[in-house]
């Protein structure tokens, strides 16, 4: 991998295959730049795509820092959109899961001139106090437990106590007929297991950027300050976190934003539903506007 320009004092790890219309991957947790590993041979070809490793996550710099000022939103989209503005892309198409959703939503809210288009699974904005309805508490448990140092000495730096764990996400958060083969599940215990690896990565918990307290604390916009970006939203049918009733206030945080359900498919969209999540990348590309709206 490649390393960019430091930002913040964080350099991202990234990599960069294909050339054509730019395209920006960003991952989710618990996982790395290789959750688009299906995704990329099916837009290599005519597409630049650039998949990082985000701020405190695999090959990317991981320091010490007050999680609220370096490990939030806002702070991994500064990340990204110095990572775009220094591989010199043309206003890329900027897609992302989990994580990487709320990631690619803060880069098209402070960077709007930056990004293209957004495509992108939940979460998403709109879900407010519904996250505390009794069956959505018993799927965010982890969110409150990442806040304990317990999470840390249970954790990090015990490959065999993280293989159980990163096994438990993608097993219960995935589709019915998805499995995580073993060989990708041990790449993400060798990144998930040095120590303060895994403290790292639940940084954005401690940040307070997890679902949890993204949604107590969201206000709806005004209409002049909904994200202008134009945005398609992946919602699979078999996500245990996100259900597919709560896509109902998109439209008011988004000034333009269309729906598309994933028949199948879990949480670990860009993994179990590749040609579906290419597929979306590629229609935004095939727009009729695109070859004027680049600079």
């Amino acid at each position: 991998m490649e390393r960019g320009a430091p930002v913040d004092g964080f350099r991202l790890a990234y990599d960069r295959l294909g050339s054509g219309d730019p395209v920006v991957l960003l991952h989710g947790w618990p996982g790395d730049h290789t959750d688009y590993r299906r995704v990329l041979p099916l837009l290599s070809d005519g597409c630049e795509v650039v998949v990082p490793d985000l701020r405190g996550f695999g090959a990317s710099d991981r320091h010490p820092a007050d999680p609220e000022q370096q490990y939030d939103a806002r702070a991994q989209a500064r990340g990204v959109a110095g990572l775009i503005e220094e591989l010199g892309l043309d206003r890329p198409v900027l897609a992302g899961y989990d994580i990487g959703s709320r990631i690619a939503q803060a880069v098209a809210r402070d960077h709007p001139g930056l990004v293209r288009a957004l495509v992108v699974a939940p979460p998403l904005p709109g879900i407010g106090d519904r996250i505390l309805q009794p069956r959505a508490q018993r799927e965010f448990w982890y969110q409150s437990f990442h806040q304990l140092a317990l999470a840390e000495e249970l954790l990090d730096g015990d490959p065999v106590a993280l293989r159980a764990y990163l096994r438990h996400f993608w097993n219960h958060w995935s589709g019915p007929s998805f499995t995580l083969d073993e060989a990708a599940l041990e790449h993400l215990v060798t990144v998930y297991g040095p120590p303060g690896a895994f403290s790292a990565s639940i940084a954005w918990y401690r940040a307070g950027a997890g679902a949890v307290a993204a949604s107590l604390g969201e206000v709806p916009p005004g209409a002049g300050d909904r994200i202008a970006v134009p945005a398609t939203v992946l919602w699979p049918e078999h996500d245990p976190l996100f259900p597919r009733s709560w896509s109902d206030r998109l439209s008011g945080f988004f000034a333009d934003v269309s729906v598309e359900s994933v028949a199948g498919a879990g949480h670990f969209i860009p993994v179990e539903a590749p040609s579906r999540f290419a597929a979306a990348i590629r229609r935004v590309l095939e727009r009729p506007g695109w070859a004027y709206g680049r600079n």
